[in-house]
């Protein structure tokens, strides 16, 4: 790729200023609002325009010659490139080469498949003691209960169309000029046609970090984010105004009324936990499994004792063989493609 002249990219515009780059990243509290809705209305519109590029299945695309492009492969996706690299996940596991998704639901059950079987292959730190093990496994079952019963999807946007998706698409990506103007978008190897509801979630990155890094936890990540995203919320609706008056958006494409809604329905969750497994857990407990099962009358901690009625009998029986094998395998040296555990128990 060539050189691009810049001086920056968007996330040190937008990351406190005296931090290093030893420091995660994080919005600077202090910024003046018409530098922050600048910034916040170019990204828009690169949301925007991603947004109206729909295609007819779920995946990767494929050149198929100098004007077509294709839906053939299985979507390039960053989570499943992370649990082969850091948790030792066998890539056998991964979609097949040629696989592609027809509906969200579809794809959202394959994803939900993808925490299990983490979970099965991850070694030496994957759990903490028999009980975080079950608390882990009963947070997958239920995760794949909801998906196998559609209740992340709606019918209308099932099956599609779908839309360009970049999991990677975050400030430190994005490269602007002195006048603070973006010049450029790179890394797009992460990107692939997903289901609606991937678009219509906020951008996690407007806080620069990550819910799960944050220093104060996921609580407090929401507290802060549910001011700065109605800040991106306003500026998002200008520019489709903007846009639907020079006529390259329709009313219809508008992101900013489903964004709203994913963030107050819970949506947002749903999505931030299938595509991100090692958030999954606590994304769950602290934000999914209430909504869907009820608060419950147990601590946080203690709540997956409280859903195993909610278990079939061979999912119960699957999770004692599984923790007994987690815990026989505690300490195990690593392997690259791990494969000793019975891939079974949990289907």
């Amino acid at each position: 790729m060539e050189y691009i002249d810049h001086v920056m990219d968007l996330g040190d515009a937008l990351n406190i200023p005296e931090f290093t780059i030893k420091d995660r990243p994080i919005l600077d509290p202090n910024m003046e609002g018409a530098k922050l809705e600048l910034l916040h209305r170019q990204f828009a519109d690169i949301l925007l325009q991603l947004s109206t590029l729909q295609l007819p299945k779920i995946g990767s695309l494929v050149q198929i010659d100098d004007f077509t492009w294709e839906v053939t492969r299985r979507p390039l996706s960053y989570n499943p490139n992370e649990l082969v690299r850091l948790g030792t996940l066998p890539r056998l596991e991964l979609p097949m080469r040629n696989e592609t998704f027809e509906s969200s639901s579809s794809y959202f059950n394959r994803l939900a498949d993808l925490h299990v079987d983490h979970l099965i292959h991850q070694q030496n730190d994957a759990i903490d003691s028999a009980d975080d093990c079950r608390r882990r496994y009963v947070a997958r079952m239920l995760f794949r209960k909801l998906a196998r019963e559609g209740r992340f999807t709606e019918s209308s946007t099932n099956l599609g169309p779908f839309n360009i998706w970049c999991d990677d698409l975050r400030p430190s990506n994005i490269l602007i000029n002195e006048d603070l103007q973006i010049v450029a978008v790179v890394d797009w190897e992460f990107t692939y046609v997903a289901p609606v509801e991937f678009s219509q979630s906020p951008p996690w990155s407007l806080l620069l970090e990550q819910l799960e890094y944050w220093p104060d936890g996921i609580e407090a990540w929401t507290k802060v984010y549910e001011l700065r995203f109605q800040i991106f919320l306003k500026v998002l609706l200008e520019q489709e105004d903007v846009a639907i008056d020079r006529g390259i958006l329709k009313e219809e494409q508008r992101l900013s009324g489903p964004m709203q809604q994913s963030w107050e329905n819970g949506d947002f969750w749903v999505t931030y936990a299938a595509r991100k497994s090692f958030a999954f857990d606590a994304v769950f407990w602290k934000k999914i499994d209430g909504r869907f099962f009820g608060h419950g009358t147990s601590n946080e901690d203690e709540r997956w004792k409280e859903r195993l009625d909610l278990l079939t009998d061979d999912e119960k029986a699957n999770m004692k063989r599984l923790v007994e094998k987690k815990m026989e395998t505690r300490t195990r040296v690593l392997a690259w493609e791990p494969d000793e555990i019975d891939l079974k128990i949990v289907s």
